[in-house]
């Protein structure tokens, strides 16, 4: 087995506006230097010839090991305590986000984003191996992207399923919406455009009274916001709140809460990638208060940040993937998570 070594890297909170070492000035001298002239054609532009790797969707065991998606790579890697990363899952199908539930086990969402792929939810034994595929499809019509998903005290898992692709010829559903499995293994949709434009990130309080959903389109003119519904006793939507509203930046991709019930969405964009989205989010770890306060961001020094997970002692580190790097924060609150079940939460 192929093994990498990966020093996390602590990121600072300060906001020193150093640039690689450099003084603003100096900085701000280079950022003008112009192209070579007569060297390249004028206004050239580096345009991305291809993604060799593209991490999403960490989650955290009881060990502390990170199990994270590089789902350009097609594969599921493992980042242990000692900070070295190994590949836990060489064909992973594409999987995207990943969660563990109350009995340690990694379910995951095989999506059919950067190339094809299997379209469907899945646990996984890490005491046996055994992989388990709780739902492939949805009235015989197969899942157009499983992006992110969650578990709640219930045993509910609750997922997303958008499809960001611009090729869409393999859709079998014209529905981008959210589905809950329940321990009986019966899926249900939950949510469709009529409530949520394209869902990504997700996340349940601890109680499974309030679901937590990013509607983030990057479309002229689409959501990028984040929605709150009110669970019932049944497991049904109700009730829909706006929590945060990031406008016309590039919104919110994975969710998470602590256990103050405050959201850690993982947004922003330093390069434009296309007409409907602006530079007015920076990239980040952005901490919203349930009822819609920004309490602050934490910068993260990649151009797209994507998911986020607590682990570590007490859940009071937090894993963020961007690109194609990992990063570590220490927090001052633990994180919120069905598993590892706190024994004495953090304040």
């Amino acid at each position: 087995m192929a093994m990498l070594t990966v020093r996390p890297l602590l990121v600072s909170l300060l906001t020193t506006g150093l640039l690689g070492g450099l003084p603003r000035s100096a900085a701000a001298q280079f950022a003008d230097t112009p192209l070579p002239k007569n060297l390249v054609p004028p206004d050239t532009v580096a345009v991305v010839e291809a993604t060799v790797a593209f991490l999403e969707g960490p989650a955290a065991d009881a060990a502390g090991n990170v199990y994270f998606s590089d789902i350009a790579g097609n594969r599921i890697l493992k980042l242990d305590t000692k900070g070295t990363v190994t590949v836990f899952r060489a064909d992973s199908g594409r999987t995207n986000g990943n969660a563990f539930d109350a009995q340690g086990r990694l379910i995951s969402c095989e999506g059919g984003e950067q190339g094809k792929g299997r379209r469907r939810i899945v646990r996984t034994d890490l005491a046996t191996g055994e992989v388990t595929v709780l739902t492939d499809n949805y009235q015989g019509k197969r899942y157009n992207s499983p992006n992110d998903l969650c578990v709640d005290r219930h045993g509910r898992i609750w997922f997303t399923d958008p499809r960001y692709s611009p090729d869409r010829s393999d859709l079998e559903m014209d529905v981008e919406g959210v589905y809950r499995i329940d321990p009986d293994g019966q899926v249900t949709r939950v949510l469709t455009q009529k409530e949520v434009d394209r869902p990504n990130g997700i996340a349940i309080t601890p109680d499974a009274k309030t679901l937590y959903v990013v509607d983030s389109h990057p479309k002229p003119g689409g959501n990028r916001k984040i929605w709150a519904f009110a669970v019932r006793d049944d497991g049904s939507l109700a009730d829909r709140r706006l929590v945060f509203d990031f406008g016309k930046a590039r919104g919110g991709d994975g969710l998470k809460l602590d256990v103050r019930g405050n959201l850690w969405v993982a947004a922003g964009i330093s390069v434009q990638r296309g007409p409907g989205e602006t530079l007015d989010a920076p990239p980040g770890v952005y901490v919203i208060a349930p009822r819609g306060e920004l309490l602050g961001r934490i910068p993260i020094p990649e151009n797209l940040i994507t998911n986020l997970c607590f682990g570590g002692p007490q859940l009071k580190t937090l894993y963020v993937t961007a690109g194609k790097t990992i990063y570590r924060v220490p927090t001052n609150v633990s994180g919120y998570a069905v598993y590892p079940a706190l024994s004495a939460p953090g304040p």
